[in-house]
């Protein structure tokens, strides 16, 4: 009787299967713009297709910490919402994390562009070397570096971090090319036409005869145009007055002296504001400083018919403040700023800049609380920050365009 052949022995049970490992990280490239062109910056940002996986990072201005780059990246992939409006705002381990896990999850971002790299301090590199590390990301870091100096402390930050392969692209044209063509899916178009009626040169006169005055002066056609915005100004200041000051200041004395000029109607602090704010709405939008001065003399013929005296300077035109010395924010002008300057914060610091026409280094200081819950209102405490130790007046209130 033959022995029954055995089946041969199993193989060795198989170590469990570890996961597999992040590509090889390719080069960092270092892109040396010694010249600060404007055309490299916007080739940058033209180049990004987060759908494609390529990403633009442009760092917030005067921040240092790691958190904050975090935050920008996941803003340049589209993931910056994720989050509750009401959280607190992320660590630097959790911002990192989510970075990466957004990274690894999506599975398509494979390239990504680091703007200003020269103001980078070593820690955020370091945080950039791990992303990099952990993901296989193709990380390109661009420098305004115009002396040697600059560039042999930006090699020394790089060197600490741990970034020492990297391949150095130097001028313009080389730089250009480095980036690459822009998305192909990415759509700008022309800007479009601002329509506004030009209007002539408006007459200096006071609210008593400002209408007068340009109905003799100018023809039927301009007259047209003049009086409508005076007539905008009239019912914007009619309805604002019913709603918002039902109760009537306290009338200013009457003096014996018919040759006295009327003095203006002493508003409270809080009424001062709410005048300053109707005015900065009525012409936050205006096309020219005549379209302000049109309707500013319609409102102050308003309130005239209320008793109320509302005491704005002959020559406004010459003045400073909304209207005058702003920039409206029209279809062209906002398809401007969002194409040149994509990053949503430096576009909401230019248009910040246009509406209010206020100086850099107030609006610089100006607080987030200074914003309103609706984003309609920004507050400037200006004549507190420019007289320090005065008594607290009335702030400067500048309306948002809508």
């Amino acid at each position: 009787m033959t022995a029954s052949t055995l089946p041969p022995a199993p193989a060795p049970a198989s170590r469990a299967a570890t996961p597999p490992a992040a590509p090889a990280a390719r080069p960092v490239r270092l892109l040396l713009d010694g010249d600060d062109d404007h055309a490299v910056h916007r080739a940058a940002y033209q180049w990004a297709d987060p759908a494609q996986g390529r990403i633009t990072v442009d760092p917030t201005p005067h921040t240092t910490s790691p958190a904050y780059l975090a935050l920008d990246v996941l803003r340049a992939m589209g993931r910056d919402g994720f989050s509750r409006p009401e959280a607190e705002r992320m660590s630097t381990d959790p911002a990192w994390r989510a970075v990466t896990c957004w990274t690894l999850a999506c599975g398509g971002l494979d390239e990504v562009i680091v703007l200003r790299a020269h103001r980078l301090t070593t820690e955020r590199l370091r945080r950039l070397a791990a992303w990099r590390a952990d993901t296989g990301i193709r990380l390109t870091l661009l420098a305004h570096t115009p002396e040697q100096t600059d560039l042999q402390r930006l090699l020394e930050r790089l060197t600490a971090a741990e970034l020492v392969d990297v391949a150095t692209v130097r001028g313009t044209a080389a730089v250009l090319e480095a980036i690459g063509p822009a998305a192909t899916r990415r759509r700008t178009g022309p800007p479009p036409h601002d329509h506004a009626h030009q209007l002539p040169t408006l007459p200096r006169s006071g609210v008593a005869a400002f209408r007068a005055d340009c109905w003799r002066r100018q023809n039927a056609t301009d007259f047209a145009h003049s009086d409508g915005q005076y007539r905008a100004g009239y019912a914007a200041a009619h309805t604002w007055l019913t709603r918002t000051l039902p109760l009537q200041p306290t009338p200013p004395e009457v003096t014996d002296d018919a040759d006295h000029p009327a003095e203006p109607t002493p508003f409270t602090l809080q009424e001062t504001e709410a005048v300053r704010l109707f005015l900065a709405r009525l012409t936050v939008s205006s096309p020219s400083a005549q379209h302000t001065v049109a309707r500013v003399r319609g409102a102050q013929a308003a309130f005239l018919s209320r008793s109320l005296l509302l005491n704005v300077p002959d020559d406004l035109a010459s003045r400073a403040g909304p209207g005058i010395t702003t920039v409206p924010l029209t279809p062209r002008t906002v398809h401007t700023i969002t194409v040149r300057l994509p990053n949503p914060l430096r576009a909401a610091a230019i248009a910040a800049l246009l509406f209010t026409g206020t100086d850099t280094s107030l609006l610089s200081m100006t607080q987030i609380a200074s914003v309103d819950k609706d984003h309609a209102t920004v507050a400037i405490d200006r004549d507190s920050r420019i007289n320090i130790g005065e008594e607290p007046g009335p702030r400067h209130l500048y309306a948002v365009p809508p």
